[in-house]
Order: structure tokens, then C-alpha cells, then sequence
């Protein structure tokens, strides 16, 4: 009776698992039976350095049973099948999914996911692999035999991008013996602050220079002011201090390190602008406001009835007040330093040959002015001669934005004929690096701008928004202005941050390179047909550019119109025959790749 029982206590121990087990292939079957595993975006879309996406996966709900649980599996395969990234997993498990309330039966479960966007994971593939589980520690598993594709590749806006560069040229270089005028240089003070910054945005080492130079100093004027918002304003002594901190910073400077002047034998004249509206207003006129608005600011400013307290608040109500914190209020908190000096005059010679032994270290850099060794930069058109003669003029004269910049131009141009993308962008690189140099020792909107579009050149993305951050800041010419947020607007989808690149875009205007970029932000939202109204207006401003042609293409592949998307990839390769070898590998047209229309579209 023993050897009975034993045996069949056993054997019922055993049922559930055993049950359980037997149950894995039947689960598996019904749960594949009209599975469906779908990505969004489709094609995947890159956003700056990552590809978020997200999976959803349907399933019928009769799978399910207890201890049992469905999964998809998530992998990425490139580099021609020989790399995969592990995802995840969807699992069908309670509290992971929900009823379909469109398709009754099934059930759902989404999930996000992201991988690196990094040039050797296009082309790849989005693999979903199912399998059941048993939800206990040790379970067993059964995997599906095959791979699903979910989504092939990965489109990438950046790429698409339009950015028209603008030709940076060399400043005019005139040679002059008269080594004296005034040198103005401006400190920017952080909100509420009177303390000199020692980081980027002020000219410290420039001032330090100048005076280090002992070149002989006739006057220095001094002036500072604060911004008109609560925290800046309502310190009446704040101006002041920033003026007082900046003249003993001077005086000081003098005292321990010049040996040609003294304090007191130079006029110092100090202004503190306090509750003043002139500068603000000039900032506002020369922003990238629109002219009613500017009309509206204007008004504010000079009602007579207001008090200061009062405008200030007004201006807080208008709904563009955001532009007026961010780019204006910054550059009122400023001082100036403005110093008269002069130097003993010196002859010309013969400049080019002179430079030549001075680049070779066969004579001092003082046989020549610094405007003579930067005028024999033009004496020559060999780039890299031209590049040693300023990086020398650079190095001997530190407080020459001039030399800085043309410097930067050089090595802009050097890296335009570079073969190799590595060795082109660190030319860029290089030139960015000198073109900031040049914009603090002169800041101007160009200026910085100009930093802005080699660090873009280059790569250096981070770098290239603070630039064009500071020209937007410093303000200038309208269009000037635009071509900034146009740019930047370019960058920021580069980047992944199109809702900051539409914002842009509303202070750049209307052109050929906003309209395009617009239309590709749209694309990617699904908003068809205002990216075909950008596209449409790109046509206008240049009939004859395949480019939104082109775009709009993509729309109609995107909106499954496969006749207007043939007719109309026909005409941007007939006015563009590069069109048809990117159409070939767009991932917008995978769907229609193998189809009559689209090669007829290509011939």
C-alpha cells in the first residue's frame, strides 16, 4: 500500500507543473495567431544624439492563463547583421496591458524605448521576437521560431537639414603708422551683481592687457548701468558700484603693473546710468522684435504718465516679454571701460619681407606695426603663409580682434580644401576658437555669430548655441538677426529640440532655408498639410530648387498617395539627378521601392 501511495502523492505534486509546462506551446500558438508588433514613429526618427521610439504590440486576450505569460522580445541589428542592442520586453503580465477597446479581444501593451543614433546603426533593423514564459523562479521557456520586423533603419533630420552658410571674408587690413586712438571695452555684470566675472562674456584679460602694454594713457572713461527689471532696478546704488568696481579693478591694475603710467597723472571721468530708458530703447530697435512690437514697447517707455516702477511692470504683460528677459535685459547690465592712450610712431618698410623674417624668427615683432604685420598677410595668397602671419600678429598683439578674426577666416578657408572630414572639422574647430577670441576683444552680434557657424561647421553643437545665444543678445542689424535664428533654428533640430527651433523661427523671417526646415519639423509631426503649404512657399522663392519638390514627395509617401508621389519625385529629379540616388535610399519611400511607379519615377 505504500509503494502505491507514493508514487501517485508524486505524480499529483507534479500535475501543475507538468500542466503548466504542456500548456507553453498552446499559449504561444494563440497569442502569435494575429499578433501585430508596430513602431512610431515608422520609419524611427532621430532625435539629436538618441532614436526614441515607442512599441505597441497586440495580442488576442483568449492567451491568456495563469502562470503564463506572453513577452516580445526587442532587439536592434546593424552593422550588416553583426551587432545587436537588446531592447527590452513587452510582457502581457497584469498591469502591462489593457483591452483594445477598438479591435474587441485583444489586448495591448506599449512601451518607450531609445537607442544611441550613431552613424553605424543606419542601416539596422527593429527585430520583435516572441516567447512564453512561466512566471516562476527557475520557469521554463518556449521562444518563437522567427523574427518579426518591426521598422528597417533610421531617418535622421539632421541630415535633411537646410543650412545655406554664409561666405565669411577677410576684414580689409590698411597699414598705419599712427599708434594711438581709444579703445572701448565692455563688461557684462550677472542680475543684481556689481562683482567683475572672470569667465566668458567679459573682456578682464583684454583689459589687462591694454594696460600691461604701457602704452601711454591720456584718459579713461568709465560708465556702467543695470536693467530695467525688479531686481536690477530697484538697487539705486547698483550702477554705482559697478562703476566703482571697475575703476579701482583699473586703478589697481596700473598700480602693480605699469611702469609707464601712474593714477594720478590720468583724467578719470565716471557716468552711472540709473533709471535711464535711452539704452534700453536702442536695444529694442536694433532686436529682432517685430516693428509693431517694437511700437508697443516704445509707447510704454514713453508715456509721461508712468512711473518708472509702472512701465516696468507693463512690460512684464506683453506676450513677447520672454524675448525682452532673455535677449535685452542681459546686455543692459553693463559697464564700459573707454581708454585714450598713444605710442611712439614708427616708420614703414619693406613690410612683406620684414613679416617674413619676423614669422621666421629672424627679427623682433616690433619692426613692424601690428597693422603693418596683419596688412602682409595680404601680400600674399598662399593660405598657410597668410595663416602663420597672423597667428604671429595674434600672439604679439593680444587685444587684436582683427588679427583674431581673419585668423579664423583663414583657417575656415584651409579647412574648406581639406579632403578628410576629421581634418576639415578641426580646422573649423580651430577657426571657431579664434573667431571667439575676436568677439570678446569686439563683441558684436557678426562677431559672435561668426564663432557660432565654425563651432556648427565643426560639430561642437553645445558651443554653436551659446554663441549664437550671445549675437542674439548683443543684437544688430534686422537682417543680420534673422540669419542668426535661421541658423540657430537649424542647429536646435540638429539637436533634437524642435520645439525650440519653431520658436526661432519666428524671429527669422521668411526664406528659402526656414521654409524648408519648417516643412521637415512638420513632417515629422504629421502635420501634412502645413508642411506642404513651406514646401510651396520654398517653390516660390526658388522655382527652379528640387529641393521642395523633393519634400513634398515625402508627404505624399507619407500620406500613401503613391501616383502623386511618382509624379512629383520625377520632377525633382529631372530638375536634380543627386535626387534619385537619395530617394533610393530615403526610408520615406521603402515601402514603394520595388514598385513600377517609383523606378519609372527615378529613370
Amino acid at each position: 500500500m505504500r509503494y502505491f501511495l507514493r508514487p501517485v502523492a508524486q505524480w499529483l505534486l507534479a500535475a501543475p507543473l507538468l500542466f503548466s509546462a504542456c500548456a507553453l506551446p498552446r499559449v504561444l500558438k494563440q497569442a502569435e495567431t494575429g499578433r501585430t508588433v508596430v513602431a512610431r514613429p515608422a520609419p524611427l526618427l532621430a532625435s539629436g544624439e538618441a532614436v526614441p521610439f515607442e512599441v505597441t504590440a497586440r495580442v488576442p486576450a483568449n492567451h491568456l492563463h495563469k502562470g503564463v505569460a506572453y513577452e516580445v522580445l526587442l532587439r536592434y541589428r546593424y552593422e550588416h547583421g553583426l551587432r545587436e542592442d537588446t531592447l527590452g520586453r513587452l510582457a502581457f503580465t497584469v498591469g502591462n496591458f489593457v483591452y483594445d477597446d477598438e479591435h474587441k479581444g485583444q489586448l495591448v501593451a506599449t512601451q518607450k524605448f531609445s537607442i544611441p543614433n550613431t552613424p553605424g546603426r543606419n542601416p539596422g533593423e527593429l527585430l520583435a521576437h516572441g516567447q512564453v514564459r512561466e512566471l516562476k523562479k527557475h520557469g521554463k521557456v518556449l521562444r518563437a521560431n522567427d523574427d518579426l520586423l518591426v521598422a528597417r533603419g533610421i531617418a535622421d533630420p539632421a541630415r535633411l537639414v537646410t543650412r545655406e552658410d554664409t561666405v565669411l571674408t577677410l576684414l580689409p587690413e590698411r597699414a598705419n603708422n599712427t599708434m594711438s586712438g581709444t579703445r572701448v571695452l565692455p563688461f557684462y555684470f550677472d542680475e543684481d551683481k556689481w562683482f567683475i566675472r572672470g569667465y566668458l562674456g567679459t573682456n578682464v584679460q583684454a583689459l589687462e592687457d591694454l594696460i600691461d602694454a604701457n602704452q601711454h594713457t591720456k584718459q579713461v572713461l568709465i560708465i556702467a548701468g543695470h536693467s530695467p527689471d525688479s531686481t536690477d532696478a530697484h538697487n539705486r546704488a547698483l550702477a554705482s558700484k559697478r562703476v566703482r568696481m571697475l575703476l579701482y579693478y583699473y586703478k589697481q591694475r596700473v598700480k602693480t603693473f605699469s611702469y609707464l603710467n601712474k593714477n594720478e597723472n590720468i583724467r578719470f571721468d565716471t557716468l552711472a546710468y540709473v533709471r535711464k530708458w535711452d539704452t534700453f530703447l536702442s536695444k529694442v530697435t536694433s532686436s529682432a522684435l517685430k516693428p509693431e512690437q517694437m511700437d508697443s514697447v516704445v509707447s510704454i517707455i514713453n508715456d509721461t504718465r508712468g512711473t518708472f516702477e509702472q512701465k516696468e511692470k507693463a512690460l512684464h504683460k506683453l506676450s513677447y516679454f520672454d524675448y525682452i528677459e532673455e535677449y535685452i535685459y542681459p546686455v543692459l547690465r553693463f559697464g564700459t571701460v573707454a581708454v585714450t592712450y598713444t605710442a611712439p610712431k614708427r616708420y614703414d618698410s619693406e613690410v612683406y619681407l620684414l613679416s617674413k623674417k619676423i614669422v621666421e624668427k629672424q627679427l623682433e615683432a616690433e619692426a613692424l606695426t601690428p597693422e603693418e604685420l596683419r596688412y602682409s598677410a595680404t601680400l600674399t595668397p598662399l593660405l598657410a603663409e597668410k595663416q602663420r602671419i597672423y597667428e604671429v600678429a595674434a600672439a604679439n598683439n593680444p587685444n587684436s580682434w582683427e588679427a583674431f578674426h581673419n585668423l579664423g577666416v583663414v583657417l575656415l578657408q584651409r579647412g574648406e580644401k581639406e579632403p578628410t572630414l576629421k581634418t576639415q572639422k578641426a580646422y573649423y574647430h580651430r577657426a571657431a576658437v579664434n573667431f571667439t577670441l575676436a568677439a570678446h576683444r569686439n563683441p558684436t552680434a557678426e562677431f559672435f555669430y561668426h564663432a557660432a557657424t565654425a563651432y556648427h561647421r565643426a560639430g561642437d553643437r553645445l558651443e554653436a548655441l551659446q554663441n549664437y545665444d550671445y549675437a542674439i543678445k548683443l543684437g544688430g542689424p534686422r537682417p543680420l538677426l534673422r540669419k542668426i535664428f535661421s541658423d540657430r533654428a537649424a542647429l536646435e533640430i540638429e539637436v533634437g529640440q524642435p520645439d525650440e527651433a519653431l520658436r526661432s523661427l519666428q524671429y527669422a523671417g521668411p526664406s528659402y532655408q526656414n521654409a524648408l526646415n519648417k516643412g521637415l519639423i512638420l513632417v515629422g509631426r504629421e502635420g501634412y498639410d502645413l508642411a506642404l503649404e513651406q514646401y510651396r512657399l520654398a517653390q516660390t522663392l526658388r522655382p527652379t530648387a528640387a529641393a521642395p519638390v523633393y519634400g513634398m514627395a515625402v508627404v505624399a509617401a507619407r500620406q500613401k498617395n503613391e501616383a502623386e508621389m511618382g509624379q512629383l519625385l520625377k520632377q525633382a529629379v529631372a530638375l536634380d539627378r543627386n535626387y534619385a540616388q537619395r530617394a533610393v535610399e530615403d526610408l520615406e519611400f521603402q515601402d514603394y521601392a520595388q514598385g513600377k511607379v517609383f523606378r519609372e519615377a527615378l529613370r
